[in-house]
């Protein structure tokens, strides 16, 4: 795994094995063509961080800040590595549960990445639906922010109240979903 454009590209990057699917090059490829110039100067959090990978990629690409979160100690640990090997600044890693750290958080953030273990069968947690619903999170987003969620190309993409989905990309088993928060009536 590697950073792919920017000041870091072609950085080999660490992967803890705690993380079960890193969102691939190719993947993350597509998700920075699509923002395109939004990352230039952007806040970033990336939630259920991982290797940091989509954090540290926005860094590279022009970024100002990026808040990776992660609840497991391995990630957290690789993610610092991570960061430290790559030399870029403004990144901050928070070791969380991510409801816990938006109930806790009063930043505002452009861009907000979340990749969470994916929905698989019946009865299996959500994240994605939690994620959504959670109170804290339209406050977290800016005015004109993207909120971008990988989950798997077989999932049906979650709606929720106060989010409009904008886009939803398919590639191989992934889809990556793009929310606004919807304007009031």
């Amino acid at each position: 795994m590697r950073i792919i454009a920017g000041k870091a590209g072609r950085l080999a990057i660490k992967v803890p094995s705690a993380v079960a699917r890193p969102t691939t090059d190719f993947v993350r490829q597509a998700i920075f063509s699509i923002l395109g110039e939004k990352v230039d100067g952007a806040r970033v959090l990336d939630l259920f961080a991982g290797s940091g990978a989509i954090g540290l990629e926005a860094l590279s690409r022009g970024a100002v800040s990026c808040v990776f979160v992660d609840e497991h100690r391995q990630a957290v640990s690789v993610i610092g590595e991570n960061l430290a090997k790559a030399k870029l600044d403004g990144g901050r890693v928070v070791k969380s549960e991510v409801g816990s750290f938006l109930r806790s958080d009063s930043c505002q953030y452009d861009l907000i990445f979340a990749d969470p273990p994916y929905y698989k069968n019946y009865g299996d947690r959500d994240h994605v639906k939690e994620l959504l619903a959670h109170p804290a999170l339209p406050g977290r987003l800016a005015a004109d922010g993207w909120l971008v969620v990988e989950i798997s190309a077989s999932q049906k993409s979650p709606l929720a109240e106060g989010w409009e989905l904008k886009d939803r990309r398919e590639y191989g088993g992934c889809a990556i979903l793009l929310y606004a928060v919807r304007a009031a009536a």
